[in-house]
């Protein structure tokens, strides 16, 4: 965690972290969620994240397969993470529980003698569903939590879990990078930052981007998309200058297209000839009080090395991580907020995917799309 981001949460915010564990956090359970870089996990180390306030213990088994469980012995509580892995096994620190990796299933109790009769492959510490890619461990975040006979948690999945998102690319070589920044806000927050397009004139001035003296009004057509929206192949902005490069390098013209996806995914494509730039930013909830965006972005742009794009993409990021934590300051006191047509429009569909998603979960319905259909929008920036 950033010092600026601590600083936020434990000096400007003592309440933080002290609301009911029982109260709506507004999260978006059964969906896909990077908790770490495939890059953390190796060898026998384990990892510890919390996603949705739920902590967690990642690692790879010897054959290579990432795993997470809930960081928590079923037995007196600690955290499993402080134990030891053979590879196959997580051994609790405390008694000497041992549980299968990849289902959390317990496999031994040392205290346990001939004369017990306690069924041990009927005790389970919490298992999530992983995959990888993109060089993220991608977790599935489910609240169909049971309780098994001896009260310790069983994950129970859904009939069919959704393979893990994959960012898109278009060729078969290309470069890629990650980065990632936190944010002391609730998840919505940083979501509807995300997709705001007014906001870049006055967070993200720069020379090689664009200044406020650049502002002028804008349409662009959005569509419904399943558990989103999209922006519309369009050309992008005049006043966009690494945009303007591209189409003088390739001699042809840029088009760029835009999607949110529920929960919490936006997804860019920039093509112009052969050449690509494909990038997604993810809003990722950690607790109710702070997120964290993972983006990563792949291109075939022969004349933008790696660290180049780092340098410019860290600055982005500061500039929206900066403008978060002062917002920080003012959403403490609980003000009132507005959002206004058209520039906010994006932030509203947000919410209504979000609410239709949750009443289609509760009443068995079909989900109901807050856009009858393809829509112009208008604003300045």
């Amino acid at each position: 965690m950033s010092e600026a981001v601590r600083t936020i949460l434990q000096s400007d915010n003592p309440a933080a972290g002290e609301l009911a564990r029982g109260a709506d956090a507004g999260f978006l359970w059964d969906f896909w969620y990077p908790a770490v870089r495939s890059s953390a996990i190796r060898g026998k180390r384990l990892v510890t994240a919390m996603l949705l306030e739920v902590p967690l213990v990642l690692g790879r088994t010897a054959e290579g397969r990432a795993f997470a469980m809930r960081d928590s012995c079923p037995h007196r509580g600690i955290p499993l993470s402080y134990g030891h892995f053979d590879g196959a096994t997580v051994e609790c620190s405390y008694h000497g529980w041992r549980f299968d990796a990849c289902t959390a299933r317990c496999v031994e109790i040392p205290s346990l003698t001939s004369q017990d009769k306690l069924k041990v492959e009927r005790i389970f510490a919490g298992h999530y569903p992983c995959e990888e890619r993109d060089g993220y461990v991608w977790v599935y975040m489910t609240s169909r939590d049971r309780k098994a006979v001896d009260n310790s948690t069983v994950t129970r999945l859904p009939e069919q879990v959704p393979a893990a998102p994959a960012l898109p690319v278009f060729s078969k070589k290309y470069k890629i990078t990650h980065l990632e920044c936190e944010l002391p806000s609730h998840v919505d927050q940083g979501i509807i930052g995300l997709m705001d397009p007014a906001h870049g004139p006055f967070v993200h001035q720069s020379w090689f981007w664009r200044s406020k003296h650049s502002i002028h009004e804008k349409q662009k057509q959005f569509e419904p998309i399943p558990y989103g929206f999209r922006m519309s192949p369009h050309s992008p902005s005049s006043n966009s200058a690494p945009y303007q490069l591209l189409k003088r390098i390739t001699g042809e013209g840029v088009t760029t297209t835009i999607d949110f996806v529920l929960p919490n995914m936006r997804l860019e494509e920039i093509h112009s000839g052969k050449m690509w730039f494909s990038s997604r930013a993810t809003v990722t909830p950690v607790r109710r009080d702070l997120c964290r965006i993972d983006f990563v972005a792949a291109w075939n742009l022969p004349f933008l090395p790696a660290f180049l794009f780092r340098i410019f993409g860290k600055t982005f990021l500061r500039q929206d991580q900066e403008t978060m934590i002062r917002q920080a300051e003012g959403l403490k006191h609980d003000p009132k907020l507005m959002l206004i047509d058209d520039a906010d429009r994006p932030a509203k569909w947000y919410f209504g995917l979000k609410a239709n998603l949750l009443e289609s979960r509760r009443s068995g319905a079909a989900m109901v799309h807050p856009m009858s259909g393809p829509v112009t929008l208008h604003w300045r920036s």
